[in-house]
């Protein structure tokens, strides 16, 4: 049984990012006859201030709604070919994570990271091997000057 441990943060960005990924891995999985997906939700970071308005219960009740939602999007999409789901809300850093799941699952396990980017964040990495991802200070301002070129052509050929 081949075992893919999958990251996700957003269901609708992870069923699409899925869908390319399970185009590319097609061939290597036909001879597969079961998946065992390892289904690990990383929940919203909620602000140090929220513990101002809402105690560490609600905040826990949240965050289990939250990822009742995304097991309810994302599971029928993973059980096609009855394929099997392990759900997990991940806690922590998500590297040592990973190697627990390695350690777990087999340290040949599949780590696919189907998180949705964000513009100027850096995603943690989820594994060891995964690069720390650079500093994006320069994302946003790159982002505001494209839209900037974008307007002025728009404005040349209105006139």
């Amino acid at each position: 049984m081949e075992k893919i441990i999958l990251y996700v943060d957003d269901a609708a960005y992870a069923r699409d990012h899925l869908t390319e990924r399970l185009a590319q891995l097609g061939p290597a999985l036909q001879h597969v006859s079961a998946v065992q997906w390892v289904l690990v939700a990383c929940a919203p970071r909620m602000t140090h201030r929220i513990s101002k308005w809402v105690s560490h219960s609600a905040r826990e009740n949240w965050r289990a709604k939250w990822f009742a939602k995304v097991l309810h999007e994302l599971e029928p999409v993973l059980r096609q070919g009855g394929h099997e789901v392990t759900p997990l809300l991940a806690k922590g850093p998500l590297a040592e994570f990973t190697q627990q799941l390695r350690l777990q699952y087999g340290a040949a396990a599949l780590v696919l990271d189907a998180r949705r980017p964000k513009i100027g964040v850096d995603m943690e990495p989820v594994t060891i091997e995964q690069r720390a991802g650079t500093s994006s200070r320069w994302t946003l301002p790159g982002a505001v000057a494209s839209m900037g070129a974008l307007l002025v052509v728009a404005s040349e050929l209105g006139e």
